[in-house]
């Protein structure tokens, strides 16, 4: 019998036990772990810790008890090199604080859990791949953070760390014998960390709908990659569901059924919710969860209903909760 590797170990623990899981329980994966309430970049960060425990308290209500639940692993080095560049990992290893707080760029502030956190939060990202690509799950949402879709190969950028996103991508690939992996990316910002990943990656489709003129001053329409594998479908400050529902029909949704991915990952950013203080977006829960249902009927015609979605922006705590539990409702219908 040949001998296993420590992450062909972990990629069977984690898929069997999300397969018990789900079997005894539901089809829809919830990752998540206590590191991601303890990144705490200080006072006044939009990405504070009020975020997650608001989600994770709505999570706890009883329409929820049927979801399967995960603690996020560590991300394995192999599967951040797929993504970043070994440097760029070795300057955050070497940021990070083991007491205070460290200003590593201008929107990036780590404490000592920040680094720990944001490894969970990757591991997490592949840990839900593992369980939707082997059967373990239907699909899966990663409560998580620090975010990830700002992360560039070369550094930290925007919030974000790690690329969770191009990390569960390239794993999917790599690992787990998907050979065309979609990304939608309904965050109110650009995913310029995600873009400059996969520019020139004609296996990996990546689509945004976001906010544009806005921070980080990507995604153009004209922004098609090097085998227009990028579909860029900005929106107007002030727009709100019926303008959403418009890009995905005429742009997004066509492009992500034609390609016909084995694998779709979600950046589900939900800053474009009217209340949300970093945004100008007119989104409401029942879009978040519009979305959803659009792309699981793709998701259902093509790849067996297997999505694996990762929690990007959402600064309005109540509102993030209410709209995550519209998208998680969703998925668990399926």
């Amino acid at each position: 019998m040949p001998r296993l590797t420590r992450r062909a170990l972990l990629s069977a623990f984690v898929t069997l036990a999300a397969r018990d899981a789900c079997a005894a329980q539901s089809s829809t994966l919830l990752v998540s772990h206590p590191l991601a309430i303890q990144h705490n970049p200080g006072p006044g960060w939009p990405d504070r810790q009020q975020r997650l425990r608001a989600l994770m308290n709505a999570f706890d209500e009883a329409r929820f008890a049927g979801l399967a639940r995960m603690t996020a692993p560590e991300a394995a080095r192999a599967d951040l090199l797929r993504a970043h560049k070994p440097q760029a990992l070795a300057q955050l290893e070497q940021a990070a604080p083991r007491e205070g707080r460290a200003r590593v760029g201008d929107d990036l502030v780590m404490n000592d859990a920040t680094w720990p956190a944001a490894l969970r939060a990757a591991g997490g990202a592949v840990a839900a791949v593992d369980a939707v690509m082997g059967g373990g799950a239907k699909n899966a949402f990663v409560a998580t953070r620090p975010p990830g879709h700002h992360a560039r190969a070369g550094g930290p950028m925007g919030f974000c760390f790690l690329n969770n996103v191009a990390i569960a991508a390239l794993h999917a690939r790599g690992v787990c014998g998907a050979e065309r992996v979609a990304i939608v990316d309904f965050d109110v910002h650009h995913g310029n960390g995600v873009q400059e990943i996969f520019w020139n990656d004609r296996h990996t489709l990546y689509c945004s709908t976001h906010q544009a003129p806005l921070y980080p001053g990507t995604g153009a329409v004209s922004e098609t990659g090097a085998h227009d594998t990028i579909v860029n479908a900005p929106l107007r400050k002030g727009d709100g569901g019926p303008q959403f529902r418009e890009a995905l029909a005429t742009r997004i949704l066509p492009r992500l059924d034609a390609f016909a991915p084995d694998l779709i990952l979600l950046c589900a950013g939900f800053d474009a919710h009217l209340h949300d203080p970093l945004g100008g977006l007119r989104f409401v829960e029942e879009d978040f969860r519009d979305v959803t249902l659009r792309v699981m009927e793709i998701a259902a015609r093509r790849c067996r209903g297997r999505i694996v979605s990762l929690l990007e922006g959402g600064y309005a705590p109540d509102d993030l909760a209410a709209s995550a539990v519209a998208h998680v409702g969703a998925l668990m219908a399926a």
